[in-house]
């Protein structure tokens, strides 16, 4: 029997593998996007970058696809740098660099990292989207050297910064993990796993 195929909207496998092993899906053969495909993000919330990544992967591979869109926002600044997180600084030191000034000695600094994940059939119809946010606050400095946003971003439930979380606690505390986890029965539903 044939597996059914599902693509994930990312050029990264990192990120696929991620989202894979989050999905708890086995038996379903998951692939990332194709090399050739580069689609641009000008939509004005997560949702809408999400759903014209999970579109595109659908209509070029002729399968079900998932994409995500994911940001940093922080509370005291009004929800930024949010869908323009990947895009708030030239390079990962400058966007820490930025962020840490823009804060400054501000005692306020709760902020939450949210996933919006997107699944569209072979047509490109959307058929479900979810959202996952975890909660934490941005550190006065780095965790440790040459990380990203996740380097400051400490989540206090695991008691450690994002980017040292395990990958069990990534699927558990994690935005795009708590998002993977509410779509996993839709998925499995709609592709006919059950």
């Amino acid at each position: 029997m044939k597996l059914p195929v599902l693509t994930i909207a990312s050029g990264n496998q990192t990120k696929v593998s991620e989202i894979s092993e989050m999905l708890d899906v086995l038996s379903l053969k998951v692939q990332k996007q194709p090399d050739y495909l580069n689609v641009e993000e000008t939509g004005d919330t997560y949702f809408e970058n999400a759903l014209l990544k999970a579109k595109a992967a659908a209509l070029e591979t002729k399968t079900w696809a998932l994409a995500d869109d994911s940001g940093l926002e922080v509370d005291i600044l009004d929800g930024r740098p949010g869908i323009y997180s990947a895009r708030y600084a030239k390079n990962n030191a400058e966007k820490i660099k930025k962020l840490i000034n823009e804060l400054s000695e501000s005692p306020y600094r709760s902020a939450r990292f949210i996933s919006c994940m997107v699944l569209c059939d072979p047509s490109g119809n959307l058929v479900k989207d979810t959202t996952g946010i975890c909660w934490g606050e941005i550190l006065k400095t780095p965790k440790y050297p040459n990380g990203e946003f996740e380097s400051i971003f400490w989540v206090k439930e695991a008691n450690s910064v994002y980017g040292e979380l395990s990958q069990s606690q990534l699927s558990k505390l994690g935005s795009r993990g708590k998002a993977a986890k509410i779509m996993s029965p839709y998925l499995k539903k709609e592709i006919g796993l059950n």
